[in-house]
Formats: C-alpha cells, sequence, structure tokens
C-alpha cells in the first residue's frame, strides 16, 4: 500500500463512528449490512452515515454491493489486510525485531494446538451491555458444559456491581453455581496483564454495533443476540423472559463447545458461529433471505 493510500485509509478510521462502522462490517462478512440496519445498530442518523460510508468508501475500507432491489456494505478485507500490512511490513521494515513475536509477547497469537489436545484452553469473552444478566448466563453455561477445553469471561460497557436477582434465581433452579458471578466492565480486559481472548461474542445488538475496546490479540468475534429479557413489563414477563434466553444461550453455548475447532479452517469456524448466532430466538438474522 502506497503513503498516501494509508494515510487516507488512516484518516478514515480516525472518527469514531467510521471505526465502529468498518469493525460492525468486519463482523458480518461475508453477508454484509444494508444502509438502514448499520444507521439502527449504531444509533447514528441515515444522512450522517451516507457521508461516513462515502468516507471509508474511498479509502478502500469497505465496499457497496447490489442485491435486488437493496444496497449492502461489506468490509473489504484486502483492504484492511493491505493497511496491516503497511503498517507492520513497511513501516517497520528499518526495525524487523519489532515484527519478531515471541511466545511471551503474544502468547495466545503463538498458541499451538492439535485435535488430540490443547495447550491451552480457548478464553471466551461474552459481551452485553451491562453484563448483568444474557452475559452472566452465557459465562455460566460455558463454565458448565466447556470442560477444560474453556475459560469464560463475562463483560459490558456500563457494568453494574451486581448480577440480576432474577438472573441468579434462573442460574441456580437450572443446577448452575453463582458464587463468584460478578458484573464486569469490558475495560478489565484491555489492560496488559488481562487474559487474551480467543473468540469474543456480542450478546446484544447495541453492543455489536458501538464501539468497543480494543482487546489484547486477534479474537475471533461473533453476534449471538439475544432480546434483553429485564425489558419485560412485569415481574411474571421477566421470569418467562430471563428462562427464554437461558434457554437459547444454553444451545447456542452447546452447540459452541462441541464445535471441532482445532480442525476448522478460518472461513469454516466463522460461518459455524454465525450459524450459532442464527439459532432460534436472534434479534437478527444476518445472511438469511
Amino acid at each position: 500500500m502506497e503513503s498516501n493510500r494509508a494515510l487516507l485509509a488512516l484518516s478514515a478510521l480516525s472518527q469514531a463512528t467510521r471505526s465502529a462502522v468498518v469493525r460492525l462490517l468486519v463482523e458480518h462478512e461475508p453477508d454484509g449490512l444494508a444502509v438502514g440496519e448499520i444507521a439502527r445498530r449504531l444509533g447514528v442518523p441515515p444522512n450522517t452515515l451516507s457521508s461516513h460510508l462515502g468516507i471509508l468508501a474511498r479509502a478502500g475500507l469497505i465496499t457497496p454491493e447490489r442485491r435486488g432491489r437493496s444496497i449492502v456494505h461489506r468490509a473489504r478485507i484486502d483492504g484492511i489486510r493491505s493497511l496491516a500490512d503497511f503498517l507492520l511490513g513497511d513501516c517497520c521494515r528499518a526495525h524487523p525485531e519489532a515484527l519478531d513475536v515471541e511466545p511471551t509477547a503474544s502468547p495466545r497469537s503463538s498458541r499451538s494446538r492439535s485435535s488430540a489436545g490443547l495447550d491451552h484452553p480457548y478464553d471466551v469473552l461474552f459481551l452485553c451491555a451491562d453484563d448483568t444478566a444474557r452475559s452472566i448466563f452465557a459465562e455460566s453455561l460455558l463454565r458448565a458444559l466447556g470442560g477444560d477445553r474453556f475459560v469464560a469471561h463475562s463483560a459490558g460497557g456500563r457494568a453494574k456491581r451486581e448480577v440480576d436477582p432474577i438472573a441468579i434465581r434462573v442460574l441456580e433452579k437450572a443446577g448452575h453455581p453463582t458464587e463468584g458471578l460478578r458484573s464486569k466492565s469490558w475495560d478489565e480486559f484491555t489492560g496488559p496483564d488481562a487474559p487474551v481472548m480467543d473468540f469474543v461474542f456480542t450478546l446484544c445488538d447495541s453492543v455489536a454495533g458501538e464501539a468497543r475496546p480494543v482487546l489484547p490479540g486477534h479474537p475471533i468475534t461473533a453476534h449471538w443476540g439475544i432480546a434483553d429479557p429485564a425489558a419485560e413489563a412485569t415481574d411474571v414477563e421477566k421470569e418467562t423472559a430471563f428462562v427464554a434466553a437461558f434457554r437459547r444461550l444454553e444451545n447456542r453455548v452447546s452447540a459452541f463447545a462441541a464445535l471441532p475447532i482445532a480442525d476448522l479452517d478460518a472461513t469454516a469456524l466463522a460461518e459455524r458461529l454465525r450459524e450459532i448466532g442464527r439459532l432460534d430466538g436472534a434479534t437478527t438474522h444476518i445472511g438469511t433471505k
């Protein structure tokens, strides 16, 4: 990538909304998203979003595609990779030692795994707005269903001090231990001593569409949207909704824990994760017709 082209791309990504658009579209490759859906997820007026999309397209980071009567926007993975190559290769050519990544410097990206066994378990982070119910459910479920193959975590952008008491009751009735469960800020997973994630799953549409902190490593991401059970009006309706959310997440986590991760290439794994996100109860069905 030429320097001028790289500067154009970096300038485009320096604005928060445009950065969020690229992250959102990368997450939804290869299906892409329509303008209206991008605007809804990011909470940006469509006319303002159109301007951002034009800047990103001119920078070679996204591209529009016509599908029937609709225009769908997709991330340009080739353009993003070219920018990464420029930053990590061309810019650092004078100091190649900067690119010499040892296992101690990037433990997760250099792990070796085989189908016969894991040198380390996979670290999995479930994200939701408050980290008080859905992400807590998923964390507890993966602890129970994943065995020693996974280490489960949860966090939120607006984390609260306590887990929703209804969520605690649902977990206890299902026979899951609740000791140690707490609502956590996703900032806990950005520091130098934070565990390096292999997978990051968003469980609510608002978090999937907003800008999130950069996590160490290069986790595989997917959106498994589940409706917010706390949004129901009455206590009885909330109890029913919490149980339904738990069961839907149980189906997803069970399917994920059963995947032969070490035997799947990146494309196949990403598709399997998207399929899991489309299971019954999904708030969005990206890629379905």
